[in-house]
């Protein structure tokens, strides 16, 4: 059994923090259970194109509004507190939080906690023996 607080990740190398978002990974690929778990939280304001071409993520919004936009068809959506959102198809998309904008999301196959989008918003396929980026 794995138990964790967001105050285990505060402060270490899993707590990721850019302009645009903050990301703390609570369940990595070193747990081994196929998949990780993030709390991500993106800036009212900004706005953040990805991509991510080696991962599926499903991301569950819980606090805060945000406009996704599938960038591949031109269609947007709304994402409020309780909608979910899947990229089952690699899709390009980008995030455009109205407020902070607090997110849980899972991966697969898992991340690191090393990961951090490259100039295409990819998320590189990595594993614990992959060298950092």
């Amino acid at each position: 059994m794995i138990v964790r607080s967001m105050s285990d990740v505060d402060g270490t190398d899993a707590d990721i923090k850019t302009e645009t978002w903050r990301s703390r990974r609570i369940v990595l690929a070193k747990d081994k259970v196929g998949f990780s778990f993030h709390e991500t939280v993106l800036y009212a304001g900004t706005e953040t194109s990805m991509w991510y071409a080696n991962h599926i993520e499903l991301v569950h919004c819980i606090e805060g509004e945000a406009e996704v936009t599938n960038d591949e068809t031109g269609e947007t959506h709304l994402i409020t507190p309780g909608t979910l959102y899947l990229l089952n198809g690699h899709e390009h998309h980008t995030v455009r939080p109205k407020t902070d904008f607090r997110v849980l999301c899972v991966f697969n196959p898992p991340v690191t906690g090393r990961e951090v989008h490259d100039e295409n918003g990819v998320y590189p396929l990595l594993t614990e023996e992959t060298p950092s980026p």
